[in-house]
């Protein structure tokens, strides 16, 4: 499965040899393939290309050579840039210009966290939930057919092509970058940068630095200028996410960029013009944190000229399907195999209150592509949490159709014998259920436990289970499981 992860190639351009092993080794250990401009490119660039990495670059004609290894995809591929690289600084101007592309900021020493993260930030217009309407817009718009994102496409559309200041409340997980991305990609800024920081993840005191970036000598460890969010967004869409947990002091300054479009850089004194939009995020009740004066009122309605609220999962669970759908996608293009979900598992899965919204269903997509490559995931595979249903209805289902067959229950329990004597102990969910498809389930799942408990061994778990060999067999077609089995 590693190597088939590792087709997902990364553009490796490091003067700095030990930087170049570090980010090299990080990359292949979270499952992608760096590549360095030359031998290994001498392809043409042919690949399966998800980002390029930039860090110190020796001077910008050679920085561009490299790149024109890969041809056209250049123009358009997702940027990670080591913030303490020269090139940072000149990023906006060192570049062609290109439709959509994103830029993620790396700090050094590097930690395999950020460095995950923000490459799933990169692809999140490909893989986390958008989808290009090929329209006569050709704007995209955020997967889901149901009338609560209906609404929030309708929105974006409309507020795209304005300057408009955009606040997209919601609770965590529920897409609020996606919608700034897909306000960003519907622009007409979409050929500038998408600049996005999170303003609770960075110490208020170097909040401002990021924003506004330094000028050398401005405070320990500042050995060089260094521009800010701001500058290297210019032309483009800032993405303020968690503006909400912003430090009081810190939102004074930022007002002032609102409303006079002017900052200067800490430790400078040159006041530099800006042209960004701004688009704030946050899943914190800011009317609530002005009255506990935590927020400004005067920022807030800075902010709030345009707001759009993402609704939790848990609202629009009829997009289940084509989320999930979605993230397959996403798997396949990293190589891993997709997932399908049966009947009984997708009523389990709208049962689910959802607290995660669709960053926990992702997640759960993955989980179950890892347990269950290319397989059929049923009611009783899923986390306990996710099955709607105590564990033990899962022993007493399976001493129920153990009778039905006319066979000994498995390992009999005193539930399940409970269940032999008194069937009506099973209960039926007040919305009735697939009887033959339950049933199925309940057969995998026993099917499953005798396979593990003979490791793997056809013939023995077909002896645990009472039933001929090729009868199993069949079985183990019929519900694609049979990877990894012995059969003799």
């Amino acid at each position: 499965m590693q190597n088939e992860v590792q087709d997902i190639d990364v553009l490796v351009i490091e003067a700095d040899a030990a930087r170049a092993e570090t980010i090299a080794s990080a990359l292949q250990f979270l499952g992608y393939r760096p590549r360095f401009a030359g031998k290994e490119t001498a392809d043409g660039g042919k690949g399966d290309w998800c980002a390029i990495y930039i860090g110190d670059v020796v001077d910008l004609d050679d920085f561009q050579r490299q790149l024109d290894t890969l041809g056209e995809q250049a123009l358009h591929l997702p940027l990670l840039v080591a913030n303490d690289a020269p090139l940072a600084a000149q990023l906006p101007g060192a570049l062609p210009g290109s439709r959509s592309r994103a830029v993620e900021l790396l700090s050094f020493p590097l930690r395999y966290e950020p460095l995950l993260d923000a490459l799933r930030r990169l692809s999140a217009p490909a893989r986390l939930g958008f989808k290009g309407a090929q329209g006569q817009s050709g704007m995209h718009r955020i997967v889901g057919a149901s009338n609560a994102l209906g609404r929030v496409n309708a929105l974006v559309r409309q507020v795209a092509p304005f300057d408009s200041t955009v606040l997209v409340l919601g609770e965590s997980g529920t897409g609020k970058e996606m919608v700034a991305r897909a306000i960003h990609e519907s622009s007409q800024r979409r050929d500038k940068p998408f600049i996005a920081i999170n303003c609770g993840a960075i110490p208020a005191e170097l909040l401002e630095s990021e924003l506004f970036g330094h000028e050398k000598g401005a405070f320990t460890g500042a050995i060089s200028a260094r521009k800010g969010r701001f500058e290297l967004a210019e032309g483009g869409t800032l993405f303020l996410d968690e503006i909400g947990d912003m430090s009081l002091p810190m939102q004074v300054k930022l007002l002032r960029v609102l409303q006079e479009r002017v900052f200067e850089r800490v430790g400078g004194n040159r006041t530099q013009r800006c042209d960004v939009r701004i688009i704030a995020a946050t899943h914190r009740n800011l009317e609530q944190a002005i009255a506990d004066g935590r927020f400004r009122e005067d920022l807030y309605y800075r902010l709030s000229v345009f707001p759009l609220e993402m609704p939790p999962l848990r609202e629009h669970l009829e997009d289940l399907p084509e989320l999930i759908s979605e993230f397959n996608q996403r798997l396949l293009r990293r190589g891993l195999g997709g997932v399908r979900f049966s009947a009984s598992a997708m009523n389990a899965l709208r049962c689910h209150s959802w607290p995660g919204n669709v960053r926990e269903l992702c997640n759960l997509v993955e989980r179950m592509a890892i347990l269950y490559p290319s397989c059929e995931v049923r009611a009783g595979d899923l986390p306990e949490k996710y099955r709607g249903v105590p564990a033990g209805e899962e022993v007493t289902g399976a001493a129920l159709l153990a009778v039905m067959e006319g066979r000994a229950p498995v390992a009999p329990t005193p539930i399940a014998a409970s269940v032999v004597h008194e069937p009506s102990a099973a209960i039926l969910p007040e919305g009735g259920l697939d009887l033959k498809d339950h049933l199925s389930d309940i057969e995998v799942g026993l099917i499953r436990q005798a396979l593990d408990a003979t490791g793997g061994v056809v013939a023995h778990a077909a002896k645990l289970l009472r039933m001929q060999r090729t009868t199993l067999v069949e079985k183990l077609r019929k519900y694609g499981l049979q990877t990894g089995l012995q059969v003799p």
